[in-house]
């Protein structure tokens, strides 16, 4: 019961932030509608998820919250990556994004808005693609060896933008090229109209602990843009492995 209550509460972190009916849970989770009634009962109960009385929706509770800052305060994603991220987003006059693995996907963890009207967004909390986004492609370059092998030869690639790589062997080459440049480009791989550069947060064993990226729109920030920005890139990662806490 406890797998199936953790399925739930995933299907309601990832639907619409005003929440799924149980009618909604049941069709994404598969269980029958009076075990979604009773898991979510139980879930509301302790708190991990709340229900809107009018609407009977049910949405991610406070105490699921608390548990974020103390996972975010514990690994320093707030108080020390936070204003890393507003400085680089300064310098670089556009968002700036930072992520970690988190399975077959990313895990977006922050993102701060350039000074542009123009910006791009990656809402922290969500989940991403990993072969189609500069951080993705960062965070399977650099993740321990045999993850990042594994990933390589089983990850879906499924087309998402014009330039999306989606032929196995060229996106092996490009994570070799990756591993060996130490950044990672995508030129609207995964959305049309937005490019993105990345470079990998590494730990003392030299793998990725996170990723961060800068990301624009394409009319102004053409390939040569993205790579000019790989040294303020640099620098701001490698501040970030000196800060964040040992894993």
């Amino acid at each position: 019961m406890v797998g199936k209550a953790l399925c739930v509460m995933r299907a309601i972190g990832a639907g619409p932030l005003d929440g799924r009916t149980l009618t909604e849970l049941a069709r994404e989770t598969g269980f029958p509608l009076s075990t979604v009634h009773r898991l979510v009962a139980t879930l509301a109960r302790e708190g991990y998820v709340e229900c809107d009385e009018q609407s009977k929706r049910y949405r991610v509770g406070l105490t699921v919250f608390a548990l974020a800052q103390r996972v975010s305060e514990a690994r320093g994603y707030d108080g020390v990556a936070l204003p890393v991220l507003r400085r680089l987003a300064a310098q670089t006059r556009e968002s700036t994004l930072m992520s970690v693995l988190d399975g077959t996907n990313q895990l977006y963890l922050h993102h701060i808005h350039g000074p542009r009207q123009i910006n791009v967004i990656g809402e922290p909390g969500t989940r991403g693609p990993l072969h189609c986004t500069a951080m993705g492609k960062v965070l399977v370059a650099y993740a321990p060896r045999a993850q990042s092998a594994e990933l390589v030869a089983t990850l879906e690639l499924p087309k998402l933008g014009p330039n999306t790589i989606t032929d196995r062997d060229a996106f092996a080459a490009e994570i070799a090229r990756v591993h060996a440049g130490g950044y990672a480009v995508a030129d609207e791989e995964h959305e049309q109209g937005i490019g993105a550069v990345g470079v990998p947060v590494l730990g003392a064993d030299g793998t990725a602990i996170a990723s961060i990226s800068v990301a624009g729109p394409s009319f102004r920030l053409l390939r040569d843009d993205l790579v000019a920005m790989v040294p303020e890139l640099t620098a701001a990662a490698r501040e970030l492995a000196l800060k964040l806490p040992a894993r």
